[in-house]
C-alpha cells in the first residue's frame, strides 16, 4: 500500500546507497554500450581468441559481453539468495537492454488460474491512433520459472512491439518456489484464454493473436499453444525463443555449454528443483518435448543459439513440430548464447537476430 513517503523521507545513508547503486548501474551500462559499439576489428581483439565449438563460432560481440560481465564482477543470479538473484536478473537486463521508445505503455491485468495477474500492454507508435483492432502478441518472460518479471523484459517487449508493429501484452505469471509446477503453465493458459475472450479490452483482433517468449517464456508459449489447440481457441503464431522443452535435462548441449556461456548448470539445476520439486519431470506439461501434439497447433518460429545449453532440446522440439505436420520455421543463431534476446542496447548480432524474429512475427499476424 502507498505510504505517502518520498525519497527525501528516507535516511540519508539509505538514499546515498540507492543513488550509488543507480550510478554504478548506469556506469556499467555505459561501459557495455561503449565497448560493444567499437569497430568490429577492435571488438575482435578485445574479445580474445575465437571460440569454435560444434562448428559454431562465438560472436565477438557476445564473447566480449561475457568478458565484460566477468570484469564487472557481476555474480550469476543462481549464486545469490533468491530475492537478490531476482534483483540481479533485473539489473543485468537493464545494463544490456538499452532505451526503446514505444507509442504507449499501459499497466493492465489479466485473469490467471487463481486470480488476477499483473500485465503490461505495449502499443507501437504506428498503432496508437489507428482504427484497430490490432494484432497482439501475448508475451511470457524467461527466468527459469523462478526469476524475471515485467521489468526484466521491458526492453525486449518494447523492441518487438515497435519493430513488428503489433501490440504486446506481457504477462507476469506466478513464480516458483512460492508457486511451483504447474502454476505457471496454468496461469499462462488462463491468461491467453482471457485475452481471447476479452480481446477488445486490449485493442486486439482475436483472429490475429500470437504467443511468445524466451527460455522459460518459450516453454510457457509452447504449453499455451498446445492448450489453445486443445480448447479450440484461435492462435495465429507461436514465437519460441531458445525455449526450455525438456525438464529432464538430458540433451548434450546442456553439458557442452553448462559453464562459461551465461546460463549455467547451477542455474538450471536450481530453477528445475525449485519449480518441479518432486513432480515427475517427464510430465508433458513440464517437458513439451514429450507431449502429444494436438491437431490445429499454431505455426511456430523456433530460435536457438549455437552456444546455448538449451540449443539441442529447442531444435528437437522443432523436429517434433515438423513431424506432427505443424508449419515451423527455425533459425540457429550460431554465434549466440542463452539470453541474447535481452542484448538490445547496441546494434550488433543479438539485436539483428531479434529484428529477424520481429519481422517474422509481423508477417505472421498480417
Amino acid at each position: 500500500m502507498p505510504t505517502g513517503k518520498t525519497d527525501r523521507d528516507l535516511p540519508l545513508t539509505t538514499r546515498l546507497t540507492a543513488l550509488s547503486a543507480a550510478a554504478a548501474l548506469r556506469g556499467k551500462g555505459a561501459v557495455f554500450k561503449a565497448a560493444m559499439s567499437l569497430p568490429e576489428p577492435v571488438v575482435r581483439r578485445l574479445a580474445g581468441r575465437p571460440v569454435v565449438i560444434d562448428g559454431n563460432t562465438l560472436s565477438p560481440h557476445t564473447q566480449l559481453a561475457l568478458r565484460l560481465q566477468r570484469l564487472a564482477r557481476e555474480r550469476g543470479a543462481e549464486t545469490l539468495p533468491l530475492p537478490k538473484g531476482r534483483a540481479a536478473v533485473r539489473r543485468h537486463a537493464a545494463m544490456v537492454g538499452g532505451v526503446h521508445p514505444v507509442g504507449r505503455v499501459e499497466e493492465r491485468t489479466v485473469a490467471g488460474a487463481e486470480g488476477e495477474l499483473p500485465a503490461r500492454l505495449y502499443v507501437p507508435r504506428a498503432l496508437v491512433d489507428g482504427p484497430g483492432p490490432d494484432p497482439l502478441l501475448v508475451f511470457f518472460h524467461g527466468g527459469g520459472m523462478i526469476y524475471g518479471d515485467l521489468d526484466s523484459h521491458d526492453a525486449l517487449c518494447r523492441f518487438l512491439a515497435e519493430r513488428a508493429e503489433v501490440r504486446v501484452l506481457a504477462v507476469d505469471y506466478r513464480l516458483a518456489p512460492e508457486h511451483p509446477f504447474p502454476a505457471g503453465v496454468e496461469d499462462a493458459a488462463a491468461a491467453y484464454e482471457h485475452v481471447v475472450r476479452h480481446a477488445a479490452a486490449y485493442g486486439a483482433d482475436p483472429d490475429r493473436l500470437a504467443v511468445g517468449g524466451d527460455s522459460a517464456g518459450g516453454y510457457l508459449s509452447a504449453t499455451t499453444a498446445i492448450a489453445a489447440a486443445e480448447r479450440g481457441l484461435p492462435l495465429r503464431h507461436q514465437l519460441l525463443i531458445y525455449p526450455l522443452t525438456d525438464m529432464r535435462g538430458e540433451c548434450e548441449s546442456r553439458r557442452t555449454f553448462g559453464e562459461g556461456y551465461y546460463l549455467t548448470t547451477g542455474f538450471m539445476e536450481l530453477a528445475t528443483q525449485l519449480y518441479m520439486g518432486d513432480h515427475d519431470r517427464s510430465d508433458p506439461r513440464a517437458s513439451v518435448l514429450l507431449a502429444d501434439l494436438p491437431e490445429g497447433l499454431a505455426p511456430a518460429f523456433v530460435a536457438t543459439g549455437g552456444f546455448d545449453p538449451l540449443r539441442d532440446e529447442g531444435e528437437a522440439y522443432t523436429r517434433k513440430l515438423a513431424e506432427a505436420g505443424v508449419e515451423v520455421q527455425a533459425e540457429r543463431y550460431a554465434g549466440e548464447i542463452h539470453g541474447f534476446a535481452n542484448i538490445l542496447g547496441v546494434d550488433g548480432p543479438s539485436r539483428r537476430a531479434i529484428t529477424d524474429m520481429a519481422d517474422v512475427l509481423r508477417k505472421a499476424l498480417v
